[in-house]
């Protein structure tokens, strides 16, 4: 297995960045415009792994996606409502949210279905969803008797009705209803119950159906009341920036003491993941918002703090790495649900601290990181998870020694990272 080390910077890392498109809305806004009645174009997309599985999955069922990597934009000619019929086999690789959301799409249609996925996704639990796709009159199975995928889905389309669903493991199973619920023979509504976790990722959701002309009503985020049928507008849109992927440049700011700016994100963004300058700053940075992106200011050390980061929990794999540099501990509470995400990410991450020398606990739904003295040089497994790679390449900034075991993962989400960050640690400019 191949393995990249990380150059530490030389000093304070300083500059300006604008990372590609929100793979998160650029998946969500591929499902709605396939939905939609006419041809959209998505610009400034983001151009990963992830989305091209989406854009591939839509092919595949017979729906027209054009990607033009070199302006990242997408063009999609969309079904209006009428999802092409089946039968149809489906492959969505490591993709969580294509999974959930093409299961959802496609029951939207007639005949039968099947997705497979990678190794991986057979562990990864989606029976919430397919529950709730029975309550709307469709047959929806694991293959396995899991309530893993590979599913199984036999259909004539959404009828109207009440679905009750868990809010507990996955925000996706709800933004999958929610986008394909339009389709319904009648009005869907929707009651959570429980916790929901990751709610930010359902406010974008309503976002992107509002972008294309279908509104939700909702009580919070425990019951959402669905139009049906409903029809979604065809539209040119451009996707923000991915705010995920800017929290490691903004990390690289916090832990060597620099200023980094990301273009083009703002307080407006619809991501969760754009409230992370706010974590940085409770450890210690300085923070500015203004119309045309957002600075993180570096302090001289970092200090630990106690957060509960159940509203972005990808998030925790930028902020672990940096509790290594902090001046005490750093407890990390509410994301339970990463132990099964692309890896079980808290005890990667234990794992991966203690390797660098640091003292971890590790709890059920979180993690205590007392940092070491002197972080220790070591090769970071990384999971095949791209989030691993990403957040603990920002150790390696501020400590030698460090090197990234299969870098190559990045491209679920982000091809470019490593290039990017050589960029802005040596000041250079994108091409």
């Amino acid at each position: 297995m191949s393995a990249r080390e990380i150059t530490p910077a030389s000093g304070p890392v300083r500059g300006t960045i604008r990372p590609p498109g929100s793979r998160s809305i650029t998946n969500r806004a591929l499902v709605v415009a396939a939905l939609a009645d006419g041809e959209s174009v998505l610009e400034a997309v983001g151009l990963s792994d992830d989305t091209h599985v989406c854009a591939g999955a839509l092919r595949t069922i017979g729906i027209a996606v054009q990607v033009d990597e070199a302006g990242r934009r997408m063009r999609v000619s969309g079904c209006g409502g009428r999802v092409p019929a089946g039968p149809a086999e489906i492959d969505t690789g490591e993709s969580g949210t294509a999974t959930r959301f093409i299961t959802a799409l496609v029951a939207a249609g007639c005949g039968r279905y099947r997705i497979d996925v990678a190794p991986r996704m057979r562990e990864r639990p989606i029976q919430d969803l397919l529950d709730g796709l029975a309550a709307l009159g469709v047959r929806a199975g694991s293959e396995t008797g899991t309530g893993c995928p590979p599913v199984v889905i036999e259909t004539s389309g959404l009828a109207a009705g009440t679905v009750r669903l868990s809010g507990a493991v996955s925000s996706q199973y709800l933004s999958g209803l929610l986008m394909a619920a339009p389709t319904a023979a009648g009005p869907v509504t929707i009651k959570v119950t429980g916790e929901v976790v990751s709610k930010p990722f359902i406010d974008m959701t309503v976002a992107v159906m509002q972008a294309f002309g279908v509104e939700v009503a909702r009580d919070g985020y425990a019951r959402f009341a669905v139009p049906a049928p409903a029809f979604y507008r065809a539209r040119t849109w451009a996707v923000e920036p991915d705010a995920a992927s800017a929290s490691y440049f903004l990390a690289a700011a916090a832990a060597t003491g620099g200023r980094v700016t990301i273009d083009g994100l703002t307080r407006a963004s619809v991501q969760g993941a754009a409230r992370f300058p706010d974590v940085l700053r409770e450890m210690g940075c300085d923070l500015e918002w203004t119309d045309a992106g957002v600075t993180v200011t570096g302090p001289e050390r970092l200090s630990g703090i106690r957060i509960d980061m159940n509203a972005m929990p990808d998030m925790v794999l930028t902020l672990a790495p940096l509790a290594l540099l902090a001046r005490g501990r750093t407890v990390i509470e509410n994301v339970a649900n990463l132990r099964v995400k692309e890896s079980d990410r808290l005890a990667a991450l234990a794992t991966e601290l203690r390797r660098l020398g640091a003292k971890v606990e590790e709890h059920p739904d979180g993690l205590s990181i007392v940092p070491p003295k002197a972080i220790q040089p070591a090769r970071i497994a990384t999971y095949n998870d791209h989030r691993m790679a990403m957040g603990m390449a920002i150790v390696g900034l501020a400590a030698p020694g460090i090197r990234i075991a299969d870098p190559q993962c990045v491209a679920k989400t982000y091809p470019e990272f490593f290039e990017d960050l050589q960029r802005l640690v040596r000041c250079e400019p994108r091409p």
